[in-house]
């Protein structure tokens, strides 16, 4: 039975506080996996032979059978990342015994996934661990008792619960009061498919630091695309939520904390002119203007933390302002103790992709990716409004990618150079465009390797412009997202939230390319991000304590700027600079 096989079989397990450990994935590994059976029974015989000739005291004494765990928890450093295979212990019983456990142990990623859930209802929950390199970001022992936590309150006072038809009818009487353990964030779908997932990682990470359940709006088919994250519950806020017109809220609406500040509803003390409201809408898109920007002072949060539904319209990763408001900083640090895996962390928590769309990226990846020794992602997103290609971010792409030994060079004196003894690598393009991979792919084709190297090239799809309010469309986003995501080196374009979630749910620090200006390719053309997380593109520039400007990215030392706008901020783990 090979590893996909137990994956699918095993029940979820009890014990989830085992650190993940990776698996072997693609063709070569599941190829792999067979003899173990066989590989059991030779292992036992020779111990049966040591044993009755004597020698088993002495082959202890050697180190040959040492007390421990016999199975490996650290993989072979190999660039496809696949995972050394199990050694057969004492006998073929136990040893599947043994691997059944590590795998079940495995599929909850050390324990930031629960047990329980159905499978079959979300395949890419439990078998991500075949596609995906064992993280080398630890999760903090808090951050998952916080989670466990999180799944008992969204069980308890999530959709159709009794708790939660009382909340619905205190919102639609307009009371103010809180409703026991049970107060709501509801987030707004709005903007891409990047933002939106950036957006419900931040709301999530709120709702956990203000004990609030996270509701989310099921337009634009975000049913279609993620899975259900909380187990016996639903985070899809229904269909008849009493508050109708909460898509079409916006900057200066009267329910916005922003406007009922600005037209002094809410008294500077914190106290409310009127009876205390049911609900607050907070405007944190890019266009929210400076009483908007508010929410992030702890003055404010005092002010909000008595309102039981929140309603939350955003475009953007807001995170990093979180670590600004002194109220949250310890609980923070605590969740994250390295603080640029923040997203790492919570995106591979949420975003499983529906059976769907787990079939596009399955399907794609063992058909294109899987035998590769190393797999390099390039993503190219340009911000013009004229149809490409443009030669200036074909030559971008091509001076990043050579000058930092991404791709080898190609011989145009030779045409043919030994490929003996080397390794196979596959390049995954994605771009609204064809042109840049057909040009780079044509390049390669045409020219062998200076170093001999076989290389691939494939891109998923060419949309050739954005179209958000597609489903189609959208899933091929996610699944091209999540493709990236499973790359060894990466090659992502500044400004692009697709590029930034990728990034954040591979766990690397990939080569960002700066923003062309002047339809000129920059220099440099790229370099290494210093943390993997994504950037927050519209910061408040204010310090809350002495109520003025100033530059949030130089208050601590782990909110610095972003290395693609300088504006921007990002977190970052100042223990690993």
């Amino acid at each position: 039975m090979d590893i996909k096989e137990r994956i699918r079989r095993s029940p979820p397990a009890a014990d989830s506080s085992a650190a993940a450990i990776g698996h072997p994935r693609g063709r070569k590994a599941r190829a792999a996996v067979l003899p173990l059976s066989v590989a059991a029974l030779v292992a036992c015989g020779v111990l049966l032979l040591l044993l009755l000739a004597g020698g088993g005291s002495a082959a202890r004494r050697g180190g040959q059978f040492p007390d421990a765990d016999p199975i490996p928890t650290t993989r072979s450093g190999g660039a496809g990342g696949r995972g050394d295979l199990p050694h057969a212990g004492p006998s073929d019983g136990e040893h599947e015994t043994m691997v059944s456990s590590k795998v079940q142990r495995d599929k909850l990623i050390g324990g930031l996934l629960a047990p329980g859930f159905d499978e079959q209802s979300c395949l890419s929950r439990y078998q991500s661990v075949l596609y995906r390199k064992e993280s080398p970001h630890l999760l903090s022992t808090y951050l998952l008792e916080r989670l466990r936590e999180h799944e008992a309150r969204q069980k308890k006072c999530g959709p159709h619960t009794q708790s939660y038809k009382k909340a619905i009818e205190q919102l639609k009487s307009g009371q103010g009061t809180t409703v026991g353990d049970c107060n709501y964030l509801v987030w707004v779908s709005y903007s891409g498919l990047g933002n939106r997932i950036l957006t419900i990682a931040s709301a999530f990470l709120y709702a956990i630091l203000t004990n609030r359940v996270l509701l989310v709006d099921g337009d634009k088919g975000t049913a279609d695309l993620f899975c259900e994250p909380f187990p016996e519950t639903s985070w899809l806020l229904p269909s008849d939520f009493p508050i109708k017109q909460f898509r079409n809220f916006s900057i200066g609406s009267p329910e916005s904390y922003g406007n009922m500040l600005k037209t002094e509803a809410i008294r500077s003390d914190g106290s409310f002119k009127g009876p205390i409201p049911a609900f607050l809408y907070l405007h944190l898109a890019h266009d929210y203007d400076d009483y908007d920007k508010l929410f992030f002072c702890e003055h404010s949060q005092q002010h909000i933390q008595g309102i039981p539904w929140l309603i939350l319209r955003s475009d953007n990763y807001f995170v990093p302002s979180l670590f600004l408001i002194p109220a949250h900083q310890e609980e923070l640090l605590r969740l994250f103790p390295q603080k640029d895996a923040v997203f790492h962390h919570l995106g591979r928590y949420l975003f499983h992709p529906t059976n769907v769309v787990w079939g596009l990226i399955t399907r794609y990846y063992d058909s294109y990716l899987a035998i590769a020794d190393e797999k390099l992602g390039i993503q190219i997103r340009v911000f013009e409004t004229q149809t490409g290609p443009f030669q200036h971010v074909l030559d971008q792409v091509l001076a990043c990618t050579l000058k930092e030994k991404l791709l080898p060079e190609v011989n145009a004196q030779q045409s043919i150079v030994s490929t003996r003894n080397v390794k196979s690598k596959v390049v995954l393009v994605t771009s609204l465009n064809s042109g840049y991979y057909e040009r780079i792919r044509n390049m390669y084709w045409e020219h062998p390797t200076t170093n001999g190297e076989i290389i691939s090239f494939h891109q998923p799809s060419h949309e050739e412009h954005q179209d958000s309010d597609k489903k189609m469309h959208n899933m091929k986003a996610w699944a091209e997202i999540y493709l990236l995501s499973l790359s060894d080196v990466m090659v992502t374009s500044a400004w692009s939230t697709f590029g930034y979630v990728a990034q954040g749910l591979s766990g690397l620090k990939t080569w960002i390319m700066f923003k062309p200006e002047n339809h000129t390719a920059p220099n440099p053309p790229c370099r290494q991000v210093m943390s993997m997380e994504p950037c927050f593109h519209a910061p408040p520039f204010y310090d809350c304590k002495s109520r003025r400007g100033t530059d949030t990215g130089k208050l601590v030392p782990h909110v610095r700027h972003c290395e693609d706008m300088s504006w921007g901020l990002k977190l970052v783990d100042t223990d690993q600079q």
